[in-house]
């Protein structure tokens, strides 16, 4: 198979920092679509499988699944795009497409699924490799739309954290109608208030800070909670039909629990691992509550989600860095030092 090397940032081992690095990509094959990278979003999932915090990561790695470019180059059976065309790459380029999920339009839960990187390829048979790179090479069937009036670089963590929070805003079916309350106001939690906001929900920020307030109103919500404060709790009590908890580490779920309606759901989308403490199910019995995980979305539903961006002018709140500057941006980022998604201009690299 013809490659050709190309610049990309990665690292080769868990405790060293991110470099310059060659990796090869392949000619387009004749469903491929070539992508030259303008902006690639940072998200947290990058650093812990940097760092091989999941314990799961084959070295070299290059991180990087917010990726937004102009198309360079199709293969003969592509139909989707063509060259110049604004385009995107989440978190999948490949899935099985024969499974019950797939078919579904659920690719993100086939057993298959091959992230951007990480991921296994099957026509290099190698790792696959993310967007800290100069360009990409993705099946038409895994390559995203992004509406020209929306800004490539404020939309590229749209492909993670956005999709993360509209996917169950949309399975939960959130309308005009619909209570929801976000707990943490972080890359993910920003995106869950302005996209619950755009559906017309009546949106509440749980935040530990009353620092975070005027920022959380400016964002759409419509009301902060300080969920240390347990007054302000003791009145949430029962409201809310559903609750996005994007916080990233490990903390209790139980006063969140217990502010939910009848039939109401939490969905943790931040953090993976085991809770303590553990859940009390005293609340979810009483109350017929729920407490449930969400992944990302599919390709259908990604795709839904950068129209809707479009209509409606959503994108995040970034702050673009270099590639150079990665390394920092990991630090910065830890320390929640960031409003509220760091992109990286790929011009940086290229140059």
């Amino acid at each position: 198979m013809q490659t050709t090397s190309i610049k990309a940032y990665g690292t080769e081992a868990a405790d060293a920092d991110l470099k310059q690095l060659q990796i090869d990509r392949r000619v387009p094959l004749a469903k491929d679509v070539e992508i030259d990278i303008m902006f690639c979003g940072v998200c947290h999932s990058d650093l812990h499988f940097a760092r091989n915090d999941w314990g799961m990561t084959e070295f070299p790695v290059v991180p990087g699944h917010e990726i937004v470019g102009r198309v360079t180059r199709v293969g003969d059976g592509v139909s989707k795009y063509k060259e110049g065309d604004l385009v995107a790459v989440g978190c999948l380029v490949d899935s099985c497409r024969t499974c019950d999920n797939c078919k579904d339009d659920l690719e993100q839960y086939c057993p298959e699924w091959v992230g951007t990187y990480g991921g296994f390829d099957k026509h290099l048979q190698t790792n696959t490799h993310g967007g800290y790179s100069e360009r990409i090479v993705v099946d038409e069937e895994f390559v995203l739309r992004v509406p020209e009036n929306l800004d490539a670089a404020g939309i590229a963590p749209v492909l993670c954290a956005g999709i993360t929070t509209w996917s169950p805003l949309r399975h939960w079916k959130v309308n005009e109608n619909s209570k929801v309350a976000v707990v943490g106001l972080g890359g993910l939690g920003h995106m869950a208030i302005k996209l619950a906001d755009a559906l017309g929900a009546h949106v509440t920020l749980f935040s530990r800070s009353p620092g975070k307030i005027d920022d959380a109103k400016k964002l759409g919500a419509d009301e902060v909670i300080i969920s240390t404060d347990d007054a302000q709790m003791e009145a949430a009590m029962g409201r809310f039909d559903l609750i996005i908890d994007t916080v990233p580490y490990e903390h209790d779920l139980n006063p969140y629990v217990n502010t939910l309606s009848t039939n109401g759901t939490l969905v943790v989308v931040g953090y993976l691992g085991p809770l303590d403490p553990m859940l009390v199910t005293v609340s979810m019995i009483m109350g017929r509550r729920s407490v449930a995980g969400s992944l990302i979305g599919g390709i259908a539903e990604t795709q839904e989600l950068l129209d809707f961006c479009g209509k409606h002018n959503i994108t995040s709140d970034i702050e673009v860095i270099n590639m150079q500057d990665i390394n920092a941006a990991y630090e910065r980022m830890l320390k929640a030092d960031v409003k509220y998604r760091f992109v990286i201009d790929m011009k940086s690299l290229k140059a």
